[in-house]
C-alpha cells in the first residue's frame, strides 16, 4: 500500500473535480494531524484521501461509504484503513475508536468546510482566512448547506480539541495543497 496506488484508485473512481480536490485536502489535513499526534503518515494520509473516492460512483448516498469499504477489501487494503472509511460517518454505525477514525470524522467535512470559506474570499486564499472567518460562514445556514455544523462540532468534541484550534490547525495543514484546492498559492 503507497500513495501512488491509493491516489490511482481515486483517479479510476473519482469522476469530478470537486472530488478530487477534497480528496487531496482530507489527504493533506490528515498527513498533518498523524505528524501532530504521533500517526503514521502514510497510513493516516491514505485513509484521508480513500475516504469519498467511491462517492461519484456509488448507487445511493446511504450506500456510501460501505461501496467504497467493499472495493477497499476487494483490492486488499488493510482493516484499519477500511474501518477508518466505514467511521467517517455517522449513518454507518461504525464506531470511531483510534485517533485515527476520530481524526478523519473531524477532519473530513471541516477540510472541506475550510476550503469552500477560502474560495469565497476575494483573494481566494488560506493566507487571510482564519477561525473567525470560518466560524462566521458556519453561522449562515445557506452556505455550504451539506455540511452538517453540528458534525463539526461533534468532530472537535471526539478529539477533545477547542474547535477554533482544529480550524487554524486545518487551515495550516491545507496551505501547502492550496493551489491543487483551486485557491490562491500560498508562498
Amino acid at each position: 500500500m503507497d500513495r501512488e496506488t491509493a491516489w490511482a484508485l481515486v483517479q479510476e473512481f473519482a469522476q469530478t473535480d470537486r472530488l478530487i480536490k477534497h480528496c487531496t485536502a482530507v489527504e493533506a489535513s490528515m498527513r498533518a494531524y498523524a505528524r501532530k499526534s504521533g500517526g503514521d503518515e502514510e497510513t493516516w494520509g491514505i485513509a484521508g484521501m480513500l475516504h469519498d473516492f467511491d462517492w461519484d460512483v456509488c448507487p445511493s448516498p446511504e450506500l456510501h461509504p460501505q461501496f467504497g469499504a467493499d472495493i477497499l477489501k476487494e483490492r486488499g487494503y488493510p482493516e484499519d484503513i477500511v474501518k477508518a472509511v466505514l467511521a467517517h460517518g455517522n449513518h454507518t454505525g461504525v464506531p470511531r475508536e483510534t485517533k485515527m477514525e476520530k481524526a478523519l470524522f473531524a477532519l473530513d467535512e471541516l477540510s472541506g468546510f475550510v476550503t469552500a470559506v477560502a474560495l469565497v474570499r476575494p483573494t481566494k486564499s488560506l493566507a487571510d482566512t482564519s477561525a473567525r472567518s470560518v466560524r462566521k460562514k458556519m453561522k449562515d445556514k445557506a452556505f455550504a448547506r451539506n455540511v452538517s455544523r453540528d458534525d463539526l462540532l461533534q468532530g472537535a468534541t471526539e478529539l477533545e480539541v477547542d474547535l477554533d484550534e482544529l480550524i487554524e490547525f486545518v487551515i495550516e495543514a491545507l496551505k501547502p495543497v492550496s493551489a491543487q484546492l483551486g485557491l490562491s498559492p500560498i508562498e
